[in-house]
């Protein structure tokens, strides 16, 4: 792998909000909004890569063009210098975005989150009813 990371400038780019359920495809969703997942991180992203063996390099400083503030992308290279896939599996880059946005709601760190703002969301729900009336 030496040898591709002098030429990471080469690989492909992967930003969050390829793959973000909450974006339109005007603000630059390439997947469908069934497939895709809710606001991934760059972190999220490059596990899932590690996860199907693709070479991947964070870059936390980037901005995506549409929405700087936006904030990180991931490089990722498919195949090996000799134009070899690295995962069979994923041969293009639309295959990756999908293989990825199935497995970011399955990420360690996301489920943790997500019980605890399911849980902190259902403590206070008292209604509003129940004081005196007054005439």
């Amino acid at each position: 792998m030496d040898g591709n990371i002098s030429n990471i400038k080469k690989w492909n780019i992967l930003y969050p909000v390829y793959m973000n359920s909450k974006k339109t495809i005007a603000e630059g969703r390439r997947i469908s909004a069934a497939k895709a997942c809710e606001n991934p991180t760059c972190v999220e992203i490059a596990d899932c890569c590690n996860h199907f063996k693709i070479p991947n390099a964070v870059e936390l400083d980037k901005a995506y063009p549409r929405d700087f503030m936006q904030r990180g992308r991931v490089r990722f290279s498919l195949k090996r210098d000799d134009g070899t896939l690295y995962n069979p599996a994923i041969s293009s880059k639309k295959q990756l975005m999908i293989n990825v946005a199935e497995l970011v709601p399955r990420h360690p760190g996301r489920t943790k989150k997500q019980e605890a703002a399911t849980t902190s969301n259902a403590g206070p729900s008292k209604s509003g009813k129940g004081g005196k009336k007054k005439r």
